[in-house]
C-alpha cells in the first residue's frame, strides 16, 4: 500500500497539518521522462501549491459528505471517495476536526486507522499538551514534533508494509 498524503482540517475548515510521502498521482514532474507514479498514458495535470491542494481536498470532503447526508439522511457518512489513480479516506472526529487520507487505490477502508491516529496520536500529543493552542486560527497548524513523529512511525509501520 501507498500512502501519498494526509491532512487534518479543523472546524473552521483550515488545514492544520499536512503530511505528504510520496508525490500523489496527479502531481506532475518538470522532467516527463522522471517517474512521477503515474501510469504510462496518464495525462500529467497542473501542479497545484500545497495550500491550493488542501483546499481542493477540503472542498471535496466537503462536498460529499454534504451530498452523501442529503441523499441518504442525516445518518450516514462519508468514508472513503476513489478515482482512477487514488482513493481518499475521511474521518470525522465528534468536535467536527476532519481526517483525510490520501492512498493507492488498492487500500481498504482506512476509518478505523484514523481514528487510531486521532485517538492515540492527535488526542495525546497535541490536545493534551498545554502549549498547543486550543484553536488554530488564521492555518496556525499543529506544531508538535511528537505528533509528527508519532504520525510517521504509525504510517511507516501499520501502512507501508
Amino acid at each position: 500500500m501507498v500512502v501519498y498524503s494526509f491532512y487534518i482540517f479543523d472546524r473552521h475548515a483550515e488545514c492544520i497539518y499536512k503530511k505528504k510521502w510520496t508525490p500523489r498521482p496527479s502531481s506532475t514532474s518538470s522532467k516527463p521522462n522522471q517517474y512521477d507514479g503515474l501510469p504510462e498514458g496518464v495525462p500529467h495535470p497542473k501542479t497545484l501549491s500545497a495550500e491550493d491542494d488542501a483546499k481542493l481536498i477540503f472542498g471535496t470532503i466537503f462536498s460529499l459528505r454534504n451530498m452523501v447526508r442529503k441523499l441518504g439522511g442525516p445518518d450516514d457518512n462519508f468514508e472513503t471517495y476513489r478515482t482512477g489513480h487514488y482513493k481518499l479516506h475521511y474521518y470525522e472526529t465528534p468536535t467536527s476536526l476532519k481526517f483525510v487520507m490520501v492512498t493507492d487505490t488498492k487500500t481498504n477502508n482506512l476509518r478505523i486507522v484514523l481514528h487510531q491516529i486521532y485517538v492515540s496520536l492527535y488526542v495525546e500529543y497535541v490536545v493534551k499538551n498545554p502549549l498547543s493552542p486550543i484553536e488554530h486560527p488564521g492555518g496556525v497548524g499543529v506544531d508538535c514534533e511528537m505528533f509528527e513523529l508519532g504520525v510517521e512511525q504509525f504510517v511507516n509501520a501499520s501502512l507501508m508494509t
